[in-house]
């Protein structure tokens, strides 16, 4: 994984985590993800468990990074995991493709507030089927409805989602250009760390807003 899909696996349990932490824990050698051929970092799911171990143990103990790093240390000596083991995917996830019959099941919506996805652009059928991202836009959207926002407020944020998607495109393009082995693979790693940072500095910018909003 890149550090971007690792910062996704782990904001929901640790939503302050961010990309310059991860990179500041693997600074002070708390982890030592691989690098590939052209340098970038590439975690296993091992990586994101001794991510999870320390995070959990700065959080739930407040223990200093000192004695963290003592205790994986004595862990790898022993080569014992430092935490229970969690269940992890041991096969690629299905692709996702609904009806939309199925769609407006699965996302609780009703025909009218589908329809209105579409009109407004928000959420768009392949061949008759929607995808896993159809599926996550619509339920986000169904759930921001109960605090009275629907598809026709929320085209302020896919316009953004556009322009972040611009200044991808336009980083790694000079990748893709160069047309030889492993070109395609290192500008879709490099896609994804910098849509992880963008993601990281639009819920910062976000929360920034919100707190100006509240007046703190």
């Amino acid at each position: 994984m890149s550090i971007g899909e690792v910062l996704a696996l782990l904001q929901g349990e640790f939503p302050d985590v961010s990309i310059s932490k991860i990179r500041f824990l693997e600074g002070e050698g708390l982890i030592e993800p691989e690098r590939s051929p052209s340098g970038y970092r590439k975690f296993t799911y091992a990586d994101v468990e001794r991510l999870r171990y320390i995070l959990s143990e700065q959080r739930d103990r407040y223990l200093p990074l000192r004695v963290i790093k003592d205790r994986l240390e004595a862990a790898d000596r022993e080569e014992r995991p430092v935490a229970p083991p969690r269940a992890l995917p041991d096969e690629p996830v299905r692709e996702v493709r609904l009806t939309r019959a199925e769609l407006l099941t699965a996302a609780s919506l009703s025909e009218e507030a589908l329809t209105e996805l579409e009109d407004f652009g928000l959420v768009e059928a392949v061949a008759r089927h929607y995808d896993a991202e159809a599926l996550a836009v619509a339920r986000s959207v169904g759930a921001l409805a109960a605090f009275g926002l629907h598809a026709r407020h929320l085209r302020a944020v896919k316009a953004a989602a556009e322009r972040e998607a611009g200044l991808v495109e336009q980083a790694i393009a000079p990748l893709l250009r160069r047309r030889g082995p492993g070109a395609i693979a290192e500008a879709d790693e490099t896609a994804r760390e910098i849509s992880g940072l963008l993601l990281e500095l639009h819920a910062s910018l976000l929360r920034s807003g919100v707190r100006g909003a509240l007046g703190r």
